[in-house]
């Protein structure tokens, strides 16, 4: 038998009534041009070019994002740092930046953070802390100290005051050793005695009328004579060893006495310096403790400030070479301004584009000095939460995960209050050289990430710390209710973009073209996107457009001309594809009826840019044992979603069809020409009609195509990128010539998400292309097949002559056949989820998402 499709039964004779209730179907299910794309009435915009509209200060369409942000701002606890979760180009850093400059703008200025050297132990340079501006006050105020340091002490160490004193102590100890020498010689010439000086040492020798005795003389002498002059030589000899006993002593007592005469004459030239510092900075405690210990230093270093005594190499060697090495000595009363708040107005506010371990933390670096490396306190420098301490600090996730170790220094440092500069080494206990451990900082500083939703999900699973230190989540929306009221802030925000950006006045066609596309970009006829980076680059091109043609102002035709080239520059691999299309490379039929074969309407997404892209389902039915073989599955091409879209047709067929038989076919669905992965389950409709049609024997219609998903109860569900789908499949048409047959079946629920191309739209005024949406597969077998799909009767039986008759007939065919044969039965679990999209992003890919061929 030939079955023919509705629009063929439309010319049958009037008397037909099979033919006349399909005519009537389908004047039910198509949809009328109006329903196509929403347009707007220019009257809603409430001026005529967006010169009028002074600009927008509110956010528009974010109401949930602002209301998280101004929570997170203003909790001001512990752990309620923020996260704006949303897709990218949403505008998530602009409205966080906006929020928080305001909020910071009525808060106090942190303080500045300085590093100062610590005199009793090098190695932990100390922390000051001084009211904002008075950082770099200090430090200049410092530098003129050192400048004029040892110009200041080498005049005291050079004045004739301080000569005469040092002279004065350089005799007397110059004199004392001689003059206890002079008193021991006197002594042994009155007992008879004369102090011989050697080049070996001195030594007491008998004088006799004047002369030193000879040995022989000295021999002749009587003993006790002898004995009395030798025990007289050796108390002499015993108190010459005893006075050069006390030389070094008297040295160290000449040292010290100079070292105090240093001393007292470098706080006579140093004093008036180091108070004149103290009366700038009175009041601040911190600054004149500090200014106390750093007078103590110049004191107790004078003289190495004026003449040092040890070369810098030796120092650095005698340091170890690598790691910590001593300042020199006047480095070391500089300070080293780690945060300067001078210029900065309320809380800082800082954005770190580059968060590496030492851009958040800070870090000590090192100088190659005579071949060998060194650090001290002048080297120290200020990370992100640094500078941001007391205020905020904005960070983006995908660039803090990719940087090693950095999200959890900002952890522990959001955990702690406390910022601790380290090298990632010393961290990591991977080095043991010895290096600066500055004071620790204390930290008060609310920290926002931004980054898009599946890595907030992702850090909320697999990381317990994170919601205990971001406890605000801030979600943006990519799309906004297209309510009146919402449009016109939707215009005044359009008027704000272009005054912000500098462009040319748009006028009212311009503004609702931009409202048109909006609304195509959301998807939706009663949303718009609030994807400001689609949005603001649209508006520049179309001022591009305008300029190019000399108008002053932009209209309509120039916002229609940039959307128009936003396309032209992606579509090379679409083109590519529709190339193959028409010229049968690629195997769409557009005419004709065939069986177990359709066309089904799938997406690729290049990037930013969608188009639509049929591909033919094809299905085959034999005897078997009730397997329903998925052939993208098998071969792993099928991702899970389509594969459970597949496995829904056998809960429809054994709940439909033969209830009361077991199911009794071996049953193949594939895409054809199909190169690589296919993932969605809005294919499912069309895969459904492709089998039904295998097992009816009864043919499709080759001019419809068809997307949607279904569920078990034979329910046509929504899909995404529904407008490029049925666009994909019209520039196909329309290349091979429309003949007023052709057209798509989308499902009902997807009506509301169509914001067509106006070639599209005028082709259905005119009958040429035909869009029917439909809610069961019932109504859509009817569009495909022409025959009516029938319902069970008083009996349980379809009607003779409709397609559901021929189905089960069909399947209890083959259930006999079975039981002749003997095929064992094949347990099929039914599928009892049910999704809506099936990939769930909400751009429905219709089994699609497969690529175009290798050629293309």
């Amino acid at each position: 038998m030939v079955l023919t499709s509705e629009w063929a039964l439309e010319n049958r004779e009037p008397g037909n009534a099979m033919a006349h209730e399909l005519v009537k179907t389908r004047g039910k299910l198509e949809l009328e041009p109006e329903a196509l794309r929403r347009r707007y009435d220019p009257s809603i915009v409430p001026f005529d070019t967006t010169d009028d509209v002074t600009e927008l200060t509110e956010i528009v369409g974010q109401g949930r994002a602002e209301a998280s942000v101004q929570f997170g701002i203003g909790i001001a606890r512990d752990g309620y740092n923020i996260f704006a979760l949303g897709p990218p180009g949403t505008g998530k850093r602009s409205l966080v930046w906006h929020y928080l400059t305001k909020h910071a703008a009525s808060k106090g200025v942190p303080p500045d953070f300085c590093y100062v050297h610590n005199f009793d132990n090098p190695q932990r340079p100390r922390l000051l802390v001084v009211p904002a501006g008075t950082g770099t006050t200090l430090h200049g105020e410092m530098e003129r100290l050192v400048e004029e340091l040892r110009n200041v002490l080498t005049s005291a160490f050079e004045s004739e005051e301080y000569q005469m004193r040092r002279k004065v102590i350089e005799d007397e100890f110059k004199e004392r050793p001689q003059q206890a020498l002079q008193d021991i010689e006197h002594r042994a010439t009155d007992a008879g005695l004369t102090l011989i000086r050697t080049p070996v040492g001195m030594a007491f020798a008998p004088v006799q009328e004047g002369e030193v005795m000879s040995g022989g003389e000295f021999d002749k002498l009587p003993d006790a004579e002898r004995k009395r002059i030798e025990s007289l030589v050796e108390s002499f000899e015993e108190e010459v060893h005893r006075t050069l006993r006390q030389v070094p002593r008297w040295d160290r007592e000449r040292r010290e006495r100079v070292r105090e005469l240093d001393q007292e004459i470098a706080k006579l030239a140093v004093g008036h310096l180091i108070d004149e510092l103290r009366s700038k900075f009175a009041g601040l405690d911190a600054v004149l403790e500090y200014l106390d210990t750093v007078q103590d230093d110049i004191i107790r270093n004078a003289r190495s400030i004026v003449s040092p005594d040890q070369p810098f190499p030796a120092a650095l060697l005698e340091a170890g070479g690598l790691g910590r090495a001593e300042p020199q000595p006047l480095s070391r009363y500089k300070i080293n301004v780690l945060v300067d708040n001078r210029d900065t107005k309320g809380a800082p506010v800082i954005a770190e584009d580059h968060p590496t371990y030492d851009n958040l933390i800070g870090r000590t670096e090192h100088v190659s000095r005579f071949g060998a490396l060194s650090t001290d306190f002048t080297l120290i420098r200020a990370g992100a939460l640094h500078r941001a301490n007391g205020g905020f600090l904005l960070l983006e996730i995908n660039k803090l995960l990719r940087t090693p170790y950095a999200w959890d220094a900002l952890k522990r440092a959001l955990r702690s209050k406390k910022l601790r500069i380290e090298s990632l080494g010393q961290a990591l206990s991977l080095v043991s050289t010895v290096t600066l451990e500055p004071e620790p900082v204390d930290l008060d500083v609310t920290v926002v990430l931004s980054g898009e939703r599946l890595l907030y999900y992702l850090l909320c699973y697999y990381d317990p710390e994170f919601e205990e230190l971001f406890k605000v989540a801030a979600d943006f929306n990519d799309v906004m209710d297209a309510s009146d009221s919402g449009v016109r802030a939707y215009t005044q925000l359009i008027a704000s973009v272009v005054q912000r950006e500098n462009l040319r006045a748009f006028d009212r066609s311009a503004v609702v073209r931009v409202l048109e596309q909006s609304a195509r970009m959301a998807s939706d006829q009663r949303k718009l996107t609030t994807h400001m980076r689609s949005l603001s680059d649209l508006l520049r091109e179309a001022d591009f457009w305008a300029a190019r043609a000399r108008d002053a102002a932009v209209t309509g035709a120039h916002v229609q001309r940039a959307i128009d080239a936003q396309v032209e520059r992606a579509d090379r691999v679409r083109e590519r594809v529709y190339e193959e299309i028409t010229r049968g490379t690629i195997k769409i039929d557009t005419d004709g009826a065939t069986v177990g074969q359709v066309n089904g309407l799938s997406a690729l997404a290049l990037g930013n840019f969608i188009f639509g892209r049929p591909s033919r389902i094809t299905a085959r039915v034999r005897l078997g044992g009730g397997e329903l073989v998925d052939i993208e599955r098998e071969v792993k091409l099928g991702g899970p979603v389509h594969s459970k879209g597949v496995l829904i047709l056998s809960g429809y067929l054994g709940a439909r069809y033969v209830p009361d038989h077991p199911l009794s076919l071996s049953a193949s669905l594939v895409f054809e020409q199909s190169y690589s992965g296919v993932e969605g389950d809005s294919a499912s409709c069309a895969e459904l009609f492709a089998l039904l049609s295998a097992i009816a024997g009864v043919p499709l219609r080759q001019s419809m195509a068809v997307t949607g998903s279904v569920n078990q109860h034979g329910e046509v569900q929504p899909v995404g990128a529904i407008n490029e789908k049925i666009e994909g499949f019209f520039d196909i048409c329309a290349a091979r010539g429309l003949t007023g047959t052709q057209g798509v079946i989308i499902p009902r629920s997807n009506s509301e998400h169509l914001m067509l191309r106006e070639d599209v739209i005028e082709a259905v005024k005119q009958h040429r292309f035909h869009i029917a949406a439909i809610e069961t597969v019932d109504e859509g077998i009817e569009l495909l097949t022409g025959l009516p799909a029938g319902e069970r009767d008083e009996q349980g039986k379809y009607p003779d002559g409709t397609f559901n008759h021929f189905v089960e007939a069909r399947l209890l065919e083959l259930a006999l056949q079975r039981k002749e044969f003997g095929i064992p039965t094949l347990e099929v679990t039914p599928v009892l989820l049910e999704g809506k999209d099936g990939d769930g992003d909400g751009v429905g890919d219709g089994g699609g998402g497969q690529p175009t061929p290798p050629e293309a």
